[in-house]
């Protein structure tokens, strides 16, 4: 086990057993992964509308410091490409209402530096699982909707020339607009075409091979030998590494920026768990809370040092692990890496084409977009699939950053709606089957006279309540008898909030006055110490919570005297019944 220190900075303790049979993997991987990172690094900066150098200086901070603090032993973290676009929506605004030369720089790192105090604030109270707001659906369609509008921003930049269009559909506008003026320039569009084929081609044949870097380094030398007309290039990149500065912004733009980190720590965070689960190992289990400290860190650092915000990466810690990196010393060789090329090379990024950088981010968003799982979701639940769509077309039509906000709502609505109309049914029994089924999907089970048995899959809570006391009775007036006893198997009710206990109150005033009893059977402890302080125990007395369903409708049957016969010997049902046996959609 880790000591103290350890604990807190697991690139200690892994350093200190670090195993000598790793190095040749993480040195290879580190090598692989560098000649991702830097084209990569550059695309993503340009793509959150800042100087190509600011994506090295973010990259190499975060692989550093997350080297240091981070629990897993190969996530790779770095500028991403769901983020960037969401840090152009924060800061562009700002900085063309400041006008401060570099207002641009500022913004960013101090974007980065307040999402690092939300996720580490967040890692530090335990609220790892707040990326759990962001539901499957809710997330494809975030991840979509940011596909499209990385597609449209980058467009004009492929075919070599660009565009004032704010917006994905004036984006579009834009872009056609531009292409019927003849302003495509056909040397970029050819660079760019033919380094989307190589990556896509990369990929297809080898994980490991640095498509990126083959299609950057390839058109590079394009331009060097051929000098096409109408190319623009990146141009060499400010030497040496920078100065940590802490990003003095206006006052007035922290609110903004602030609402803005607390939406990008949603993205962040189900990146991060998301990927630390699948990559975690028996070893090392996944810890979601440091997790978001160790990233928070990771941005603080990215902020202070001219960078912009990050986020654990897919495409970076899967090449990665198919390099053989085995620890973080694979990161820390990626770094070091891209420090040589600032300090020693910084030319060699001189006459890297733009339309290439636009063709890596395009790139990225191919993989951003999940069409099998919108196939899957409208195959499986149209109503998830209806969710996953509005949260894209919120997205692209409202903005990158609104959209965290609409799928973060619809999350919660999408939950209240299931709770709010709950899977509720009538149970009876079926020959040779055990348990209690729902009699409408079984018409053949058979109901025991003067008895409504009836599960509720929910917490009963005040938007629920009425329905539940409403479904009750309804079930009462539908059996054409009288009833006398109703049996709610409440193992599923989790919890009672005040209204739905003043709803249930009533409940078991107008049964009795009909000459029903309201039993709850299988009600957990907590439930019933709840139900106790609101005063309901006494009104049904200890008699109505039986501890199973069998024991409920056997004391049934003896009070009432109804002739029932059941298929099982009534000596061992007990024994063979056991709580929960009741089943949902059998």
């Amino acid at each position: 086990m880790p000591g103290r220190l350890g604990g807190w900075l697991p690139g200690v303790h892994a350093a200190r057993h670090y195993r000598r049979a790793d190095v040749r993997g993480d040195l290879g991987a580190g090598v692989v992964l560098a000649a991702l990172l830097i084209p990569q690094g550059m695309a993503y900066a340009e793509l959150a509308g800042l100087p190509p150098v600011t994506g090295l200086y973010t990259t190499v901070a975060a692989l550093v410091v997350y080297a240091l603090l981070g629990p897993s032993r190969v996530l790779v973290p770095g500028p991403d490409s769901a983020l960037s676009p969401l840090v152009y929506a924060a800061v562009v605004p700002l900085a063309a209402a400041d006008g401060a030369p570099g207002a641009r720089l500022a913004l960013a790192g101090m974007l980065a530096v307040l999402l690092g105090g939300v996720c580490v604030a967040a890692g530090t109270f335990r609220l790892g699982v707040m990326a759990d707001l962001l539901s499957m659906p809710m997330r494809v369609g975030f991840l979509d909707g940011i596909a499209v509008v990385v597609l449209v921003g980058q467009l004009p930049r492929l075919f070599g020339f660009t565009t004032d269009g704010d917006g994905v559909v004036a984006g579009v506008r834009a872009f056609v607009q531009g292409v019927a003026d003849g302003r495509t320039v056909p040397a970029a569009l050819a660079l760019g075409l033919g380094a989307l084929a190589v990556i896509a081609l990369a990929r297809r044949l080898d994980p490991r091979l640095p498509g990126i870097l083959l299609a950057a380094v390839g058109a590079t030398l394009v331009v060097v030998l051929l000098d096409p007309a109408g190319v623009t290039v990146v141009g060499a990149i400010p030497g040496g590494l920078p100065t940590p500065t802490w990003p003095g912004v206006p006052l007035d733009d922290l609110g903004p920026l602030l609402v803005a980190a607390l939406g990008l720590a949603f993205v962040t965070a189900a990146d991060t768990t998301t990927l630390s689960r699948s990559f975690a190992d028996g070893d090392h289990p996944p810890d979601a809370d440091r997790e978001m400290v160790a990233m928070g860190a990771a941005n603080v650092a990215a902020g202070l040092v001219q960078g912009f915000p990050l986020s654990a990466s897919v495409s970076r810690t899967a090449v990665a692990r198919a390099a053989g990196a085995r620890t973080q010393l694979a990161g820390l060789v990626g770094a070091a890496a891209i420090v040589v090329v600032l300090v020693a090379a910084p030319g060699l990024t001189a006459q890297v084409p733009t339309a290439v950088l636009a063709a890596i981010v395009i790139a990225a968003a191919v993989t951003l977009f999940d069409g099998r799982a919108l196939v899957y979701l409208w195959r499986v639940r149209r109503s998830e699939f209806t969710l996953a769509v509005i949260t894209a077309t919120g997205v692209v039509l409202v903005g990158v950053l609104p959209g965290i906000a609409i799928a973060a709502a619809l999350s919660l609505a999408n939950f209240v709606r299931r709770a709010w109309r709950p899977y509720n049914v009538a149970l009876g029994r079926i020959d040779g089957r055990k348990g209690y089924h729902d009699v409408a999907r079984h018409p053949e089970a058979r109901q025991i006279p003067g008895l409504v048995l009836f599960r509720f899959d929910a917490p009963l809570f005040f938007a629920n309540a009425r329905y539940f006391a409403d479904r009750v009775e309804e079930l009462v007036a539908a059996r054409g008898e009288p009833v006398r006893t109703v049996i709610v198997a409440a193992e599923p009710i989790s919890d009672v909030d005040t209204t739905a206990a003043d709803v249930l109150a009533g409940l078991v005033g107008r049964l009795r006055a009909g000459g029903t009893d309201l039993v709850l059977a299988e009600c957990k402890g907590p439930v019933k110490d709840r139900l106790r302080r609101y005063g309901l125990v006494p009104p049904l007395g200890e008699a109505g919570f039986p501890p199973t369903l069998g024991t409920a409708i056997d004391d049934y049957v003896r009070r009432s005297g109804v002739t029932w016969v059941d298929w099982e010997d009534r000596e061992d049902r007990e024994d063979r019944e056991e709580p929960g046996t009741s089943e949902p959609s059998a």
